[in-house]
């Protein structure tokens, strides 16, 4: 293997211990608002969209997927994996497509926000599916405002990170260098 793939793996490999600890944890905190039963904050989320701004999207798939595998084989069932894996994926893929809008139109916040919302819809989904009703998409406007708050505030933090930390600094300039997709990460604060 060459050097550069080496640093790639270990990126990836912390990137996705950091996240799993970081679900982890956060399994173990009570959420405080009785409105809203079963919600997160999320905050497991910075890992992917770290991962979307310093990486291929080929790798940050990866690191997702890892993450939803082995948060679930330390502490979740399968029923937790079918409903955090159509969050994830639905969050995913739907914050890859708001990015892509470009940094003049729309913010690693805004990215987030989106990621924060789309999260619950795919969980929401899942649990129409298997209650066979879409009563259960009652529950979204709660959780929409949930989700979106804890995109913003998961947002700033990613924010921050991507523009204070030297090794994502590092990682995102060689990721940008290669797309031409948020050249210059200041520029999304507008």
């Amino acid at each position: 293997m060459q050097p550069n793939k080496n640093r790639q793996l270990i990126y990836i490999s912390l990137l996705v211990a950091q996240g799993v600890i970081i679900g982890l944890l956060e399994n173990m905190i009570p959420f405080p608002f009785a409105i809203a039963p079963g919600a997160k904050l999320g905050l497991a989320n910075l890992i992917t969209i770290i991962a979307i701004f310093t990486m291929p999207k080929r790798e940050s798939f990866f690191l997702v997927c890892l993450r939803l595998i082995l948060t679930t084989l330390l502490g979740g069932t399968v029923s937790t994996l079918l409903y955090s894996a159509a969050g994830a994926f639905l969050s995913y893929f739907g914050m890859l497509l708001v990015k892509m809008l470009g940094p003049d139109r729309v913010s690693v916040i805004g990215i987030s926000a989106t990621g924060g919302f789309l999260h619950n819809v795919g969980q929401l989904l899942v649990a129409s599916f298997i209650a066979r009703s879409w009563a259960v998409m009652m529950y979204l406007p709660i959780l929409s405002m949930i989700g979106i708050l804890a995109g913003i505030a998961v947002g700033i933090a990613a924010n921050y990170l991507l523009e204070h930390v030297k090794t994502l600094e590092q990682f995102k300039k060689e990721y940008s260098a290669s797309t031409q997709t948020y050249p210059n990460h200041k520029e999304c604060l507008r």
